[in-house]
């Protein structure tokens, strides 16, 4: 039997790597989705299920890590080949710490479900967590058909993520500011804000990770929305 072109080779073992990384994807988005309904329903033990799910997706990177590196030394591959190997790679990074804002979000919610109710917090976290979630899914999307339209509409949505962050940031601090006592949930509820956040920023460099592979060229600069850093309290 006649040894299996190089290329060939390639491919198939790519092939097989990348559906390892859609299959980690669709844990992460559920570990987004489930941390946001535990903290919606203050449901203390299905935030701990999204804790303890975490380790599998820990697990997968590793996986996946470790193919790459042995694909790379096996076939030596070149060019645009080396690029999409890489671009996993780094697919597979970003989805992990994507994970590890989900879990975190699921270790406030003991915390949050002891704290006062601040009225609409929750379910406004759950909405940016769903929007998140839908990039996180047509991303993947994008990366399993290299749909370089599907995967700028990622990157363009980013803003609206970072404009429901400054929204949100903006309400937190009206309500510590009113009374003292939503202190301690409101600031809890800043940081789950800034982390998901941080996962679309995640998903968008995971977005711009297949247009490169699919183009060879640096995606241009995208727009942000305003820096959280500016963010001033209301005035009164």
């Amino acid at each position: 039997m006649s040894k299996p072109h190089t290329v060939s080779a390639f491919d198939a073992d790519l092939e097989k790597i990348k559906l390892a990384v859609l299959t980690m994807g669709g844990q992460v988005e559920q570990a987004i989705l489930l941390a946001a309904r535990a903290l919606y329903t203050r449901d203390e033990e299905l935030a701990g299920e999204v804790v303890r799910n975490d380790r599998a997706i820990d697990e997968a990177e590793h996986e996946i890590n470790t193919n790459v590196v042995r694909l790379l030394a096996l076939r030596q591959p070149q060019a645009d080949d080396l690029r999409a190997a890489i671009a996993v790679m780094k697919m597979a990074g970003e989805l992990e710490r994507i994970g590890d804002y989900a879990k975190n979000m699921a270790k406030r919610v003991p915390v949050l479900t002891a704290s006062p109710v601040i009225d609409g917090a929750a379910s406004a976290l759950r909405r940016q967590a769903r929007l998140v979630g839908q990039m996180l899914k047509d991303m993947l999307d994008s990366f399993a058909r290299l749909d370089v339209a599907l995967a700028r509409d990622v990157v363009a949505r980013d803003v609206e993520v970072d404009d429901m962050t400054n929204a949100l940031f903006r309400e937190f601090i009206t309500y510590m500011m009113e009374d003292p006592r939503n202190i301690t949930a409101c600031l809890h509820y800043v940081f789950i804000a800034k982390n998901i956040e941080r996962m679309g920023d995640l998903v968008t460099h995971g977005a711009e990770q297949v247009i490169f592979v699919a183009e060879g060229v640096k995606p241009e600069a995208r727009v942000k929305g305003l820096p959280t850093a500016t963010i001033t309290a209301p005035e009164g």
